[in-house]
């Protein structure tokens, strides 16, 4: 270090000596000691945790879950869970739905069908004291000050901690694939042999990460003493790493054939295997009945047409949300580098079912529905899963209309609490394309069910029309289409007219555990995805140096005759910035007391790329950085804290050394508001 250098940081140091007097929002305590960025590219030494016997997936999904697993001997043998019992007609049933169900006491009772059959078996007196929830996960993502304490309704209205419902579910999970595990193995199977995955979408903030890892610590998935032992992965990311090994007979590419009308739910992509080979049909059909699907180590064919600085969309359209990522590809090893950072919003399928509420709540009245919701929940229930196996038979060119049975307790119910019939509502209503059928059921046109998915369709095509815009998502080769709801050939169609042909639409088959099979490869690989894109500017509030002229006079704040600018926005990370994997940005910093025990560091964010100070809008506090400093005590004048971030991988993380000592001091980030 020069002499210029040492004697300026001797300044910031001394002035520091006691508590910074920065009034606003400015941390007491921190000061940089060194301002300057400095990276490190440590790429090829990313620590290789423990090893691990399998890999285990948990696809945590706002409609559907499941989980799926590989040996690390055999990385190319990839397994989906048993088949669950249950099921409905017309819906093939790889995942179970994400349904769950606490005892009146709140204890847990069961997940996924049986989840749903109990609760439907119970006697309406009874099943108002059970709680039943689904379609809880968007609470992560709609709460903008999720924390440990956040609440969920279940069907019959009572809250509930989020918290304990997903380590429910989780435990739930665990349960499942080790038992499952130890069948195969026929032998106890031990957890502490199994690296987990849990998939969350890219477009989920910090916090909402953290909750699903706190939610695993609960659920005693992992342990906090090993945090490694579980990897968070995103989704759209995953669907990425499977579609490079796909073959030509996995997968329907939209452009070199036309859809038929819908896809038969035993055979996913049925339309496209017309004029397949006899013997890649048979394969197909082979491939369905097992449960192991090979992932060949060759790279598959579609990817030996990409060439090094290819660009390719990824389209992951859920139940809840849709995650748009941007990925190039770095030969030879076929690592992948994203291009722009993650986006999307939620506009998942379950949009859908939000529009036919609203339909009904425009015939019957939204009074009776709520009512209903909250006497009858099984009842709804029902209705909600008739609804959804017709919602699999729409189509752009269906002409027959489609038939949703009403329950009897609704025609029963409706009929007592307004005193007429459910026909009478359905005739005095101005609805005309939905009609009364004499089997007592909901008949709708294919147009009226068609208008129930435009709002979602919409969005999502907005969504990639202003993605494909960008620069940086220019000469785009393929588009994948994966996640449950690209099963839809209205969506599909959609998306084909809005490309025009200016890239391939690919659909994996079973397009819907594309993204379970994607997270087994990326536990088993983590590196594969070398370099990301920060969503978002990250950053602390410093003190500098007053420069006249450059600063704000209102933020002038004079301490011994030195004159210091306060809440200076020091930014670790810009949004949109590429990272590489296992890069890491330095800092150091001095406790402002030499007795102080822990040094809190408030890290703010925003969404624009330069921020100049913590108090501009748009900037929030989002998380802390606490440093540990006890039992390090020196002997040193002053003592220099060096705290490394990583901001490459799916999660932030944060490490901390005394430089005197050479002592490792506990450094941890928190995201989630307390």
């Amino acid at each position: 270090m020069t002499e210029k250098d040492a004697s300026s940081e001797k300044i910031i140091s001394d002035a520091m000596a006691d508590p910074s007097p920065a009034k606003s929002m400015g941390d007491p305590g921190i000061t940089p000691l060194s301002p300057s960025h400095t990276q490190q590219n440590d790429t090829d030494q990313v620590p290789s945790g423990p090893s691990f016997v399998v890999v285990v997936a948990i696809d945590f999904g706002t409609t559907s879950s499941g989980y799926a697993y590989a040996f690390a001997k055999e990385p190319e043998c990839i397994h989906t869970m048993r088949r669950w019992e249950g099921g409905d007609p017309g819906v093939s049933n790889q995942k179970t739905p994400t349904t769950i169900l606490l005892t009146p006491d709140r204890k847990f009772h069961s997940f996924g069908y049986a989840a749903r059959d109990f609760y439907h078996d119970l006697d309406p007196s009874e099943s108002k004291h059970w709680l039943y929830l689904e379609k809880f996960k968007m609470k992560l993502h709609t709460t903008a000050n999720l924390s440990i304490n956040t609440d969920l309704h279940a069907a019959n209205g009572k809250r509930v901690k989020a918290l304990d419902i997903f380590a429910y579910a989780l435990a739930f999970f665990k349960e499942q694939a080790l038992k499952e595990l130890s069948d195969q193995t026929g032998g106890e199977f031990d957890n502490s042999d199994v690296r987990w995955v849990i998939t969350v979408p890219a477009i989920w903030k910090m916090p909402a990460k953290q909750f699903m890892r706190e939610a695993a610590y609960k659920s005693g998935l992992v342990s906090r003493e090993n945090p490694e032992q579980l990897i968070i992965a995103l989704e759209p990311e995953a669907a990425s790493i499977y579609c490079r090994k796909l073959r030509l007979h996995q997968m329907v590419d939209l452009g070199t054939q036309t859809t038929q009308n819908g896809f038969s739910p035993s055979d996913n992509v049925g339309s496209g295997m017309s004029q397949a080979s006899p013997a890649a049909k048979e394969h197909v059909r082979r491939n369905r009945q097992s449960r192991t699907f090979l992932v060949e180590n060759v790279i598959g064919e579609l990817w030996s047409e990409l060439e090094e600085g290819d660009r390719y969309v990824v389209v992951d359209c859920g139940g809840g949300t849709v995650d748009l990522t941007v990925h190039q590809i770095r030969l030879p090893e076929g690592h992948l580098k994203e291009l722009y950072k993650a986006s999307g919003g939620p506009y998942g399928s379950i949009g859908i079912d939000y529009e036919f509420e609203k339909l009904l709540c425009k015939i019957f009245g939204q009074d009776f529905i709520d009512q209903f919701k909250i006497k009858r929940p099984a009842a709804w229930v029902d209705l909600m899963i008739a609804f959804e196996s017709r919602k699999r038979a729409a189509a752009p060119d269906r002409t027959n209309p489609l038939n949703i049975n009403l329950p009897f307790s609704f025609i029963d119910y409706y009929k007592k609490f307004r005193g007429h019939s459910v026909e009478h509502a359905l005739r005095k209503s101005n609805v005309d394309f939905v009609k009364w059928s004499s089997q007592g059921m909901l008949r709708m046109n294919p147009d009226a069910m068609n208008s129930l998915f435009k709002p979602t369709i919409d969005h999502i095509i907005q969504h990639l029309t202003e993605l494909f815009e960008k620069p940086e998502v220019s000469d785009i080769k393929f588009l994948f289409l994966v996640g449950g709801f690209a099963e839809s050939p209205l969506l599909q169609q959609a998306v084909q007219n809005m490309l025009q042909g200016r890239s391939r639409i690919i659909i994996p088959h079973d397009v819907g555990l594309t993204i379970l099979k994607g997270a087994v490869l990326f536990g088993l690989d983590p590196s594969v995805i070398k370099v990301r894109r920060s969503p978002l500017t990250y950053g602390v509030g410093v003190l500098n140096r007053f420069v006249e002229g450059k600063h704000p006079p209102e933020k002038l704040l004079v301490k011994d005759g030195t004159r210091w600018c306060t809440d200076v926005f020091d930014t670790f990370i810009a949004a949109d910035q590429s990272v590489a994997l296992g890069e890491m940005v330095k800092r150091s910093y001095t406790p402002a007391k030499p007795s102080q025990q822990v040094i809190v560091i408030h890290v703010y964010c925003s969404e624009k790329e330069n921020a100049g100070f913590i108090s501009e809008p748009g900037v929030r506090k989002c998380g802390t950085l606490r440093l540990d400093v006890s039992g390090t005590e020196s002997t040193a004048a002053r003592r220099e804290i060096q705290t490394l971030m990583q901001f490459g991988d799916t999660e932030i993380r944060a490490m901390a050394v005394d430089v005197s000592t050479g002592r490792t001091v506990k450094a941890s980030i928190d995201f989630l508001s307390h």
